[in-house]
């Protein structure tokens, strides 16, 4: 099985720590692993994104012009890359940041408040984790006890972080893995 995803937001919106966070649970269950990212000339705050693939087999090429899933931070981002999800493919928005969704009915759209997620949970900076929970969940691209490790690991050094970003994350995956 290979996976492939695009997390696009603005560059402060941790797209690309849940990037590598996705690829790092896959090489942790032994998957072959890709991590893109893609700053442009908007590195500072403005829209970044990166690309990711998971797969049990070897892995052609880094770059994959029309992914399986695009999970979109905001307005912007939907914008740009909505018509690159590939038909039969899943768009993941951010529905607290975004007004809009798109027209294509080739695709399935999924719709995560991850902001608002992130506050119901404690804190307003993890909207990111939920977006990767939503995915996750959805997809099963990798297990949810390997993000859950991730994020103890990535948070070692500032532990009052680690419980409110277990949560979002595991609200994120419920969400998702409720829309399968």
């Amino acid at each position: 099985m290979q996976t492939d995803v695009m997390f696009a937001g603005f560059g402060g919106q941790g797209i690309m720590l849940i990037g590598q966070m996705l690829a790092y649970a896959g090489m942790a269950e032994g998957k072959n692993v890709l991590w893109f990212p893609s700053y442009g000339p908007e590195m500072r705050g403005g829209t970044a994104y990166c690309t990711v693939v998971v797969s049990d087999q070897a892995i052609g090429s880094p770059i994959i012009d029309r992914p399986q899933a695009i999970a979109v931070l905001n307005r912007p981002s939907l914008d740009k890359f909505h018509t690159r999800v590939r038909t039969s493919g899943l768009l993941i928005i951010n529905t607290s940041l975004v007004d809009a969704t798109t027209d294509r009915k080739d695709i399935t759209v999924l719709d995560v408040p991850a902001n608002q997620i992130a506050l119901d949970c404690g804190t307003g900076k993890a909207a990111n984790m939920a977006v990767l929970g939503a995915y996750a969940g959805r997809t099963k691209a990798v297990k949810l006890e390997s993000l859950q490790d991730l994020v103890r690991y990535q948070f070692k050094s500032k532990p009052q972080f680690i419980d409110v970003n277990l949560r979002v994350l595991e609200q994120g995956w419920a969400l998702g893995e409720k829309a399968s």
